[in-house]
């Protein structure tokens, strides 16, 4: 037993040892995250070669040229601006209406008392475990009956709200000291305001972290598109995608450089939050 005890004294008191650890976790995680790339560096290659050089053996990583008009080419093949607007429409409105109403309702459940409060709760979390497909047949029948069948509106009126929201701005919500808002009521401030000026500027990383789920899964939303979008006009990317790719089935060149395009607003909005983001990572329930 002190035996034990005295070598971990020793790896605790040794900095070589440590610094040693250290650079073998770094090296660890640098050829972990390197690998995680490898697929997407294989799509960036690949989106700069000739259809022919892209299954080439010997694996060719940097192209002999660099075929920059390809991404010229995809924009010309198909109507993929018009896609990328759709989708950027939705994906905006969606995480605007997601972010507003999630707060609200997780605002009432976390920090106002009122009776069937928590039974209410977990009714509207229990939706969460409900398959989409046992409620898509009634669900289309209701954006058919309002007319918004074929229209961007019957994606954003299905995608405005959200459990998963409510549950994670509600958790957020909790770990904020009720006596804030106590003392905001005794200042005269309406249950709006408290919301609007306390609760909303301390719960940043729980609002970054829901806007990039939200924006996400809206913009890579597949099925609900192909639902509800039948015009090639109202068609989003991922749709337009899946066109391009029965078009152009044999090249891989394009259907890379088409994808890769796909990815930078979704990147970007990661970034920008990127650091909220970490910051929401450990929120307390």
């Amino acid at each position: 037993m002190e035996t034990t005890l005295h070598s971990r004294e020793i790896r605790k008191d040794n900095p070589t040892l440590r610094r040693i650890l250290r650079v073998i976790v770094w090296i660890l995680l640098i050829a972990l995250a390197a690998f995680t790339l490898i697929p997407f560096f294989w799509m960036i290659s690949s989106s700069l070669k000739l259809d022919r050089e892209v299954f080439a053996f010997p694996m060719r990583w940097i192209p002999e040229t660099f075929h920059w008009d390809n991404y010229v080419q995809i924009w010309q093949k198909v109507p993929l601006l018009t896609y990328f607007k759709n989708t950027a429409f939705i994906a905006i409105v969606v995480t605007f209406m997601q972010t507003l109403t999630s707060s609200f309702a997780a605002y009432a459940f976390a920090k106002l008392n009122f009776r069937g409060r928590d039974t209410l709760f977990l009714c509207y979390i229990g939706t969460i475990a409900v398959p989409w497909q046992a409620y898509m047949l009634p669900q289309f029948i209701m954006m058919r009956s309002m007319g918004l069948y074929d229209t961007l509106w019957a994606m954003i009126v299905l995608q405005s709200f959200s459990a998963f929201g409510v549950f994670l701005m509600r958790q957020f919500y909790r770990s904020i000291p009720t006596e804030l808002c106590e003392a905001a009521r005794l200042d005269g401030l309406s249950e709006y305001g408290i919301w609007a000026r306390i609760m909303l500027p301390l719960s940043k990383a729980a609002i970054a972290t829901l806007v990039i789920f939200t924006f996400v899964n809206t913009w890579n939303d597949y099925m609900g598109p192909m639902i509800y979008l039948t015009r090639d006009m109202n068609k989003t990317v991922q749709v337009g995608l899946r066109r391009f790719i029965q078009q152009y089935s044999s090249d891989y060149h394009l259907i890379m450089a088409a994808s890769l395009c796909s990815l930078v607003p979704v990147s970007v909005v990661f970034l920008c939050l990127q650091r909220y983001f970490i910051e929401g990572s450990g929120l307390k329930g």
